[in-house]
């Protein structure tokens, strides 16, 4: 986990608020939902063998001895709060967006923290494959808009409830008579959950000769896959197909895409990803509903914007400081930067230092003005503003500040 710093906040803020201006642009609304959840909830929608649940949850008992967990992604947390808060009963789907914190016991690394930042999207309440081009075009113009130009979009079907077993007794066929050779992990994976051999980073020779999904689709699948594909095409998105993508929770089904960046090599090489989820609502003991989301990292996101050479630059703290010259004017240096405050954000400086150590600490500040005044200007209510790049210096009275400072 770590801190994010006053220098760090520009950056912060313009991801967000894009994130918050794309998501609107595409008719989705914001919504919080708790830090903590019920370890049950997530449990039963990650998957029982999913490496969240296994080794990742930050999970804990509460003093009511309730078993609450860190919230470790946002897509059960999100079908939770639109049963329990009556989304379901309003016009479907119900599009919905959290900017929030997640958190996972996982090995830190490039762009990787124990508590991590997450722009994520839902569109609960319509199985049209429609609306997994949908969540994914909202996610390529936010990185498009960040400035990112070395995202590529990995993409796959994993089928469903109906051509899945089919795939899964094949990929098991072909993997039994390997259970020795693969690690422990995926000989766990081989007997619990097989699709997340494919997604394992432990034995990685085996899987180009393993089946491919595409192979065992059924009907329905195939066709929402096509025009996933197609739809994506018309908006002028491009794709990769990858047979192996299968992500790393259970309650996937047909669509699945992770967006992966040129400076993130190996194994840890995605910005974030999603798919659709239609099992989960029912899995979670709701009523049966379709629903497709992502969930994209902002930390390692905008150290992509970094690599790639954009500076997002950090407004200064305050773009007018008050520097009174002399001990006892703080009453003064108060109401000279409430006038600023009606155009600009100011700061007073309240130290005991010598103006010419202000003015220095200024010069430092990120600044464009200081408003310089002593007892005799402080009686006659005026300032000596300064423009702290060029060095130019006119008095002016408080009352005109403002005005001063638009012009």
């Amino acid at each position: 986990m770590r801190d994010i710093l006053p220098g760090e906040m520009g950056a912060w803020y313009f991801a967000e608020g894009l994130a918050r201006e794309v998501a609107n642009r595409f008719g989705y609304q914001e919504i919080r939902t708790p830090v903590a959840e019920h370890a049950e909830l997530v449990e039963r929608g990650a998957g029982e063998s999913s490496d969240i649940v296994r080794k990742e949850m930050y999970r804990f008992q509460d003093l009511g001895e309730r078993w609450l967990v860190l919230r470790p992604e946002g897509t059960a947390a999100a079908v939770r709060a639109y049963f329990e808060s009556g989304l379901d009963r309003g016009p479907q789907p119900a599009r919905l967006f959290m900017l929030a914190p997640m958190f996972r016991y996982d090995r830190p690394g490039k762009g990787r923290y124990r508590q991590h930042q997450q722009f994520s999207l839902e569109a609960i309440g319509d199985g049209s494959p429609a609306l997994d081009a949908e969540v994914i075009e909202v996610a390529h113009t936010w990185f498009a808009e960040l400035g990112l130009r070395q995202v590529t979009l990995n993409l796959n079907s994993i089928g469903d409830e109906t051509c899945r077993p089919a795939y899964r007794d094949a990929l098991v066929a072909y993997y039994r008579p390997l259970k020795e050779r693969l690690s422990a992990d995926d000989q766990r994976r081989l007997e619990q959950n097989p699709l997340r051999l494919l997604d394992s980073k432990d034995d990685e020779g085996f899987k180009a000769g393993a089946p491919k999904i595409a192979d065992f689709l059924c009907d329905d699948c195939r066709e929402a896959f096509g025009q996933v594909c197609g739809l994506l095409e018309a908006a002028g998105i491009e794709y990769q197909l990858n047979p192996l993508l299968v992500r790393g929770l259970d309650y996937y089904t047909r669509t699945t895409f992770e967006f992966w960046h040129g400076a993130l090599g190996g194994a840890q090489n995605a910005l974030g990803g999603g798919g659709r989820y239609d099992g989960l609502a029912a899995a979670l003991g709701f009523t049966a509903t379709p629903g497709v989301g992502f969930g994209l990292g902002i930390d390692r996101t905008l150290e992509m914007v970094s690599e790639e050479g954009e500076e997002i630059v950090s407004p200064p703290a305050a773009e007018l400081l008050v520097l009174p010259a002399e001990a006892g004017l703080e009453r003064a240096a108060a109401a000279v930067a409430r006038r600023a405050r009606e155009l600009v954000p100011a700061a007073v400086d309240y130290s005991t230092r010598s103006l010419r150590a202000k003015m220095r600490s200024a010069g430092g500040s990120g600044a464009r003005w200081a408003a310089i005044f002593n007892g005799a200007e402080a009686d006659r209510r005026v300032v000596q503003l300064r423009d702290l790049a060029s060095g130019e210096q006119r008095e002016v009275a408080w009352d005109d500040l403002a005005r001063t400072l638009g012009e």
